[in-house]
């Protein structure tokens, strides 16, 4: 039986990936895939990330071209975000993290408390 290659994270991996699985990221790539939104419309689906981390965030994914800015030019200007198909391959494998998490959170839990037990807490 052929073993795995290895895999080796790079410093672009490590960028990239912490970039899409930061905490806000996620929430915004999960608005977007079901529809685009205009900044207010994700900041009151998500209501605990803060005005900056949210311009952040966008700017984040906007620049790697997992997140598309459309400016339309109206008295305000209005401004929606939607995910690029490079972004839509983004749900199959973090729906996998996801439902991994899922499957396995109470034996990670378990370890935590018996690691907090032995070694005097987090």
């Amino acid at each position: 039986m052929d073993t795995p290659a290895e895999i080796s994270i790079r410093p672009a991996h490590r960028e990239l990936l912490d970039q899409v699985l930061d905490k806000w990221s996620l929430s915004v790539l999960n608005e977007l895939c079901e529809h685009p939104c205009r900044f207010n419309e994700l900041r009151r689906a998500i209501p605990d990330v803060t005005q900056k981390s949210l311009t952040a965030t966008l700017r984040r994914l906007e620049r790697s071209g997992i997140v598309d800015r459309h400016v339309t030019a109206t008295r305000p200007v209005a401004v929606t975000y939607g995910i690029t198909p490079l972004g839509k391959t983004l749900r199959s494998p973090v729906d996998a993290l996801l439902e991994w998490a899922d499957e396995h959170l109470p034996a990670i839990e378990a370890a935590r408390s018996d690691f907090d037990e032995h070694d005097g807490g987090p």
